[in-house]
């Protein structure tokens, strides 16, 4: 493991200095009067993936000094649980380290308790953990940050939700004797939610029941918002597919048709762009008929970009994969408003539940922790946003031409 940390840390420091070399030639490339954009856009795609990798590499390398840390820690500096702490945290630790162990009045407490389908529901994560857990999920590109969130109690339910429709105007009454008749009323449809439950199990070493309370909420807490940000991307963007589809995209104009047309007008001020990264680099190159880059710079936020003044949302490969396709790789691009679009109920019940016996643990004198989720995905308004995609854009062709005169008369 240590090799590995010494790999990782070497390999780390030299892409930081890469990305900052690739930095320092941007900037001397700005202030050089032979300016070339097509060569400085090349450059910064170049030290925006050195960039990316940098990240990478550091997040990989916090992850096994942790691992490292936890294996190696002498038992003397490992403080055990004060019996008569009342802290929310110290107790749901002290319970998690005794059903670890299969202490039986823990596992007496935590399988007594049972869900709506008699599963049992195990040790429940208290709510100031769990918001701690929402904190790092949204660090990792959760789309539930996009959509519509709603906390529920109940296993099922329904909600009434407004769907855009036609507004006709009022009748013309020309008649003083004329009967007033009814408005086109608004057409509602009922969306039905039933929460379900999403599980995963880890194996977990020996060390981990000796460490420290606060080592131990880490890693818990980085495990468990990982598996929550993969779960609920894969129902998410299982609901934007059911979005009405756009022809696929070929050009530049293609893309501001779409921002035009493609949704009701109510909700563009608050509809946006959502691709992947790959489908961002692509669109990074595309220009319009002036040979400026499709992407914009937003004024106020620099790192972020825009098209026509619709923010561009990218989201990384691993968590908004590309389109599945028959020949050439598509890669995906939505538009609208996701939170008229999707609507995610969540149960807000994680429970974790171990075993040393089940699942092989046994055999192997390993312990098995498992996790569940409890949460549902409905598409809410399949109006407010539509799905597209596109293999390649071309540029918009240009428009301006050498002309040629004319004699008057002829």
């Amino acid at each position: 493991m240590a090799t590995n940390i010494n790999k990782l840390n070497d390999a780390w420091i030299a892409q930081g200095q890469k990305v900052s070399d690739l930095t320092d030639k941007l900037n001397a490339a700005l202030l050089d009067d032979s300016f070339d954009a097509d060569k400085y856009q090349d450059m910064k795609t170049e030290r925006d993936n050195a960039a990316v990798r940098r990240d990478a590499l550091h997040e990989q390398l916090e992850e096994e000094r942790k691992a490292q840390e936890i294996a190696n820690m002498d038992d003397k500096n490992k403080t055990p649980l004060d019996d008569n702490e009342k802290d929310i945290k110290a107790e749901f630790i002290k319970n998690f380290q005794g059903m670890i162990k299969g202490d039986p009045k823990v596992m007496n407490l935590v399988t007594s308790s049972t869900d709506e389908g008699g599963n049992a529901i195990g040790l429940t994560i208290p709510q100031d953990i769990q918001t701690a857990i929402n904190t790092l999920v949204r660090q990792y590109d959760s789309l539930q940050q996009y959509v519509n969130r709603e906390a529920v109690t109940t296993q099922t339910g329904s909600r009434v939700y407004e769907k855009w429709t036609d507004v006709t105007a009022l009748a013309d009454l020309d008649d003083e004797t004329a009967t007033i008749g009814d408005n086109d009323d608004p057409k509602l449809s009922i969306i039905k939610y039933t929460i379900h439950r999403y599980a995963g199990i880890t194996t977990a070493t020996n060390s981990l029941l000796k460490d420290t309370a606060d080592n131990i909420m880490a890693w818990l807490s980085q495990w468990i918002a990982k598996k929550v940000v993969v779960t609920r991307n894969a129902k998410i963007i299982e609901a934007m597919n059911k979005a009405p589809k756009k022809p696929t995209l070929a050009k530049f104009d293609d893309i501001i048709t779409m921002i035009n047309t493609a949704v009701d007008p109510a909700i563009k001020s608050t509809s946006f762009l959502m691709t992947n990264t790959s489908g961002f680099n692509v669109l990074s190159e595309v220009k319009d008929a002036m040979g400026r880059y499709l992407l914009q710079p937003d004024p106020t936020q620099p790192d972020r970009y825009l098209i026509r003044g619709k923010r561009v949302v990218e989201v990384a490969d691993k968590w908004l994969p590309n389109v599945k396709a028959t020949s050439a790789t598509a890669y995906p691009l939505y538009y609208g408003d996701l939170s008229q679009a999707v609507t995610l109920f969540d149960r807000e019940s994680t429970s974790l539940l171990t075993t040393n016996i089940g699942g092989g643990a046994f055999e192997k004198d390993q312990t098995k922790i498992r996790v569940i989720d409890r949460f549902d995905v409905e598409p809410t308004d399949t109006e407010a946003f539509v799905a597209g995609s596109f293999a390649a854009i071309a540029d918009q062709p240009a428009n301006f031409a050498a002309g040629s005169t004319t004699t008057p008369g002829k």
